[in-house]
């Protein structure tokens, strides 16, 4: 039978490279949702503004009816003058509108992209963290008490609504050709910063190696929660190293001192809060992605990072 996919977010990096494997795969009728509609979309996949803000989720997965949803809407790179009420309605209230959109109208299952930083950014978090470890986020850093909040969310609807499966997938840094967000930004100083004594470890995913997860999740993929990560970490001495650039290394309370003053002067867009993102980076152990979900990743991390680096002129 074909089976109904319904993507949200699908104009961003990661929706665009699922979208390039879905086309061609005669086993879907792919519906993409988004508030813009994705570059070059093929002519067999069909699109839909949703806005998962508003009342969009339950009119048009209410009309679609899909058998499977994959939900990858989510503010990464919050826009310029937006706020955290903004990420807050598109991370957390949004996900809840789609959720319940899925269990009213009995879609199958559910796939959703968290990510790493649910964990939070801990100085006791274990290395690595296994899909076992508690979500504990970081309220000062949005995206990462927003992902935290989700998945609190998604645990509520495992056990209320045991009927809509669920996929959830703690995603490392994603990057791929022409990726460009407030992580590739610190690539690009003419020196790398660090915290005196940290190493800030990276764990990096292909977008394709991303997708192709996302394709196993819809079809014959178990059900669960699997940390997506390529094998290995590249700390700041490692991507210096590839890089050929220095590294500024700054004791804590003088980075914190720094971006405190920096900040309201409009001189970076790190607060003080950043210090934590740089000092206690979660290292994701992918082996249950291997071993149970089935599916290993082509690139390892240093693949990932150096494919992007040539690829952004680095």
């Amino acid at each position: 039978m074909i089976q109904k996919v319904l993507i949200t977010g699908a104009a961003g990096m990661v929706g665009q490279e699922l979208i390039s494997l879905l086309k061609d795969d005669p086993r879907y009728d792919v519906l993409a949702t988004d508030i813009v509609k994705p570059n070059k979309l093929p002519d067999n996949i069909r699109f839909q503004r949703m806005d998962i803000t508003s009342d969009d989720p339950d009119l048009i997965i209410g009309n679609e009816k899909p058998d499977v949803i994959i939900h990858l809407a989510s503010i990464v790179n919050p826009p310029k003058g937006s706020g955290r009420d903004f990420a807050f309605a598109v991370d957390v209230t949004g996900t809840e509108k789609v959720l319940r959109a899925a269990v009213n109208y009995k879609t199958r299952r559910i796939v959703v992209t968290s990510s790493g930083a649910a964990y939070g950014y801990h100085a006791d978090n274990p290395i690595p963290l296994q899909e076992k470890d508690p979500v504990r986020g970081n309220r000062e850093f949005a995206y990462s008490d927003h992902k935290r909040q989700v998945e609190i969310m998604l645990e509520r609807y495992r056990q209320q609504h045991p009927e809509l499966e669920q996929v959830i997938l703690r995603v490392g840094t994603v990057l791929g050709k022409g990726t460009e967000n407030q992580i590739t930004a610190l690539f690009h100083k003419p020196r790398l910063l660090a915290v005196r004594g940290s190493e800030s470890p990276f764990v990096f995913i292909w977008t394709r190696d991303l997708a192709r997860i996302l394709v196993r999740a819809i079809s014959d993929g178990p059900t669960g929660i699997f940390n997506v990560a390529g094998d290995g970490t590249m700390g700041v001495s490692d991507l210096a190293r590839v890089m050929k650039k220095s590294v500024l290394r700054l004791p804590a309370w003088g980075l914190k001192t720094a971006l405190f003053i920096a900040k309201p002067l409009g001189l970076t867009q790190y607060g003080p809060e950043q210090v934590g993102f740089l000092q206690y980076r979660p290292v994701l152990d992918n082996r249950a992605l291997k071993k149970d979900f089935g599916y290993t990743p082509e690139k390892n991390s240093f693949e990932v990072f150096d494919l992007w680096r040539r690829e952004a002129g680095l």
